[in-house]
This record gives C-alpha cells, structure tokens and sequence, in this order.
C-alpha cells in the first residue's frame, strides 16, 4: 500500500467492488477510467488517484481489467478470506443481518447470535444458534470470531460492547443508536441507521433552497454529492482547497 490512505477513499473502496462485480455479472471484461467515474460520479482522475493509492492496476489508453481490479480491491478489503462473525441481539435488526444472504455470499460466516429473551434462546435463526447472554464468554473461549455484530437496544450495548472486550473481540459492527466507548485497540464501525433517513429528509426539506441557490451561480458548484450527509455550496477555488482536506462521515448500511 503506497503511503497513507485516507479516509475518503477507504470509504469509496466498498462502492468500487460492488460496480466491478455488478460489471464482471454483465460479462463486461474492461472499462475505463472514464467509464467508472460516470458510474460512481467521480471524476476519472479521481478514480486514478483512488486506485493508485494501491499500486497502478490499468494500462494507459486500455483502462482496467474489471476481473482483475475486482480481485485487487477485493483484497485490500480483505475478502480474500472469510471473517467469522458472533451477532449479539436477536431482535429486527439482528435476524435480518443472519438472513441476508449477501453477507454468507462475500464471506461472512456467523457462528452464533446471543441474547437475554427466554424466548428467543434455543431457537436457530435459519441454521445459526441462538444462546443466552451468559454462555457468550464460554462460547468465545472456544469460538473466537473476526467480528461481533452489535444489534443492542442503547441502554444496554455499552455493557455489552465492554464484556466483548474483555473476552477478546476487537471488531465490532455497531447497530445500538448510540455512539459507544471503547479502547484504542478496539475496531467499532457505527452504523446509525436514522442518520441516512434524517439525511433524506433535509433534503427533501430543502429541496427548493438547494436549487434556488444553485441555479442563479453556474460557478458554484456542491463540493459532495447529494447522498452526503450535507449539500454545501462553495465556489470553485475554495472548494478545491477544501476537497484536499480529510473528510469525516458516519458510517451508513448499504443493502445491494
């Protein structure tokens, strides 16, 4: 990997993998920059900046080899290999993600889900166990996943993220509304799922203001697409300063 990688683009890189596999379906064989941007709404150099960050992946005046691309970023994933995974909670949010069957399709296996309710425990989520709160640290001692998938009501998913913790998880996905706390050494991806709606409707509350504002200044133009959590609109020098700057954004659930 060549120098640091920033946020931005590891964000982008999910997005990446699922055009080139959605094109290998298609028995598209190359594209080109070009080609990927219009796809992606980037810009073809920023789909080169993006890639080259990894090493260079196409040829001058061919583009890139989708089957191959597809393979190289699917590595840097690190969907290569599969990750085993523990979902704790067994409600809505917790049975959805062991029945979607993506997640299985790119590699990711669950071992088990936990919780408290009498009723929930002891019976499978498709093929998957449900146990009780209580054997979870048992379990792991035997059982140590990749990843915990976190599907806790708030009040208690602080708890919860901490005896993960302590029996050795140091991955986790994060559904609980809330923002939790964790050491250093600790991986916790958020996914705030009412974020993405809120974020859907200011737009639709701001439709009208966004296009009265754009439309008197054809030399303005917004710096982040519509599906960011906020459209600004800056004129053209700043925003060049600006799209060089490290940009912060909460994780969102994508269903493909």
């Amino acid at each position: 990997m060549a120098g640091h990688v920033s946020d931005a683009v590891i964000r982008r890189l999910p997005g990446y993998y699922r055009h080139l596999r959605e094109l290998e379906s298609a028995g598209v064989e190359q594209i080109s920059s070009q080609e990927l941007g219009e796809r992606m709404h980037l810009t073809p150099s920023q789909i080169r900046q993006d890639i080259n960050c990894f090493g260079g992946f196409g040829r001058q005046g061919y583009g890139y080899k989708v089957s191959d691309l597809k393979m190289h970023i699917g590595e840097i994933l690190g969907l290569d290999r599969e990750h085993t995974e523990i979902i704790v909670g067994a409600g809505n949010i917790g049975c959805a993600i062991a029945k979607y069957p993506t997640f299985q399709r790119e590699g990711f296996r669950p071992l088990a889900m936990f919780d408290n309710d009498p009723e929930k425990i002891g019976v499978p989520v498709g093929d998957i166990p449900v146990y009780s709160m209580e054997e979870m640290p048992n379990f792991l001692k035997e059982n140590m996943p990749d990843i915990a998938v976190l599907a806790l009501p708030r009040r208690v998913a602080q708890e919860a993220l901490d005896k993960l913790y302590a029996c050795g998880i140091r991955a986790v996905w994060n559904f609980a509304p809330t923002d939790l706390t964790h050491p250093d050494d600790m991986l916790v991806v958020n996914v705030h799922l009412t974020d993405s709606l809120q974020t859907l409707t200011y737009h639709m509350a701001h439709r009208n203001e966004e296009n009265n504002l754009l439309a008197p200044f054809p030399f303005w133009r917004p710096v982040v697409p519509f599906s960011v959590a906020l459209l600004r609109c800056i004129p053209l020098p700043l925003a060049r300063a600006k799209n060089s700057q490290r940009i912060l954004a909460h994780s969102h659930l994508e269903i493909v």
